[in-house]
């Protein structure tokens, strides 16, 4: 799947980077997550206010990861809908790859009403990524997590974006900067891009202080509720129920343009 591509940043590099054994103390599997929307031209001066009090992840020498996600639904959307309906409990099915590593994996996001989400997953080889059921560990996984039937499953929207990773000195929380959306809906055929928006996603053990929100406040980058699931739906599938999303739809082409 085509992803734009980000523009060189030298802050990107003067950054001090951070490891996948060092990340790996800092899963934050069960935790709250907060979202923000922002142009993406402001990414550099974003980089820039956070460079002293985060590390950057770096994988294979790279600063910046691409990533190849696939979210399955059944075939009226149902967790779309449940989304769009703001059920407080709700759940997400998805196959994602990491490009530069070329690993694959089967994730199962679990939202409560608490606020908090929770996330299982599974490896599988990359050829599971358009479809998993000849995979019986897979088919075992869904049956035991997953909320929706089996059989019901089938591949809808396909996401593309890159992503940059920070992580705070202290380890508490971590922030991922996905630029370069692209969305293809495997049910309708259709495809955009959204190359001026940036998703921006702080993700907390809880509560807890964060210089982050400082620099976004100060930025007027404001927290917004935002499923890339959801607006890749509304953006490449008419016929879905979309009049919740109507505001975020204006929201992001007020800041975008």
């Amino acid at each position: 799947m085509s992803v734009l591509h980000l523009p060189i940043l030298p802050v990107l590099q003067t950054m001090q980077p951070i490891d996948l054994a060092e990340m790996n103390a800092i899963k934050l599997m069960n935790r709250i997550d907060t979202k923000f929307l922002a142009p993406s031209r402001l990414l550099e001066e974003l980089l820039n206010r956070a460079a002293a009090d985060y590390r950057i992840q770096e994988v294979d020498n790279k600063r910046v990861g691409c990533y190849d996600t696939l979210y399955y639904d059944t075939p009226d959307v149902a967790m779309y809908v449940c989304h769009h309906n703001q059920q407080l409990c709700r759940q997400k099915i998805r196959a994602r790859t990491y490009v530069d590593s070329d690993l694959s994996f089967l994730e199962i996001k679990n939202k409560t009403n608490k606020g908090r989400t929770k996330k299982v997953r599974m490896k599988i080889a990359r050829d599971d990524f358009f479809g998993f059921f000849s995979n019986g560990e897979a088919v075992d996984f869904i049956r035991q997590k997953g909320a929706y039937p089996l059989e019901s499953l089938l591949p809808q929207v396909r996401t593309g974006f890159n992503r940059i990773t920070l992580v705070n000195r202290a380890k508490t929380e971590r922030l991922t900067i996905d630029t370069g959306l692209s969305f293809e809906n495997l049910a309708t055929g259709r495809s955009c891009s959204l190359p001026e928006l940036m998703i921006i996603e702080l993700k907390q053990d809880g509560m807890m202080p964060s210089e982050m929100k400082a620099i976004l406040l100060e930025m007027r980058i404001k927290p917004v509720s935002i499923s890339k699931y959801c607006l890749g739906t509304v953006l490449t599938n008419s016929s879905t129920k979309q009049n919740r999303f109507k505001k975020k739809l204006r929201y992001i082409e007020k800041i975008t343009h």
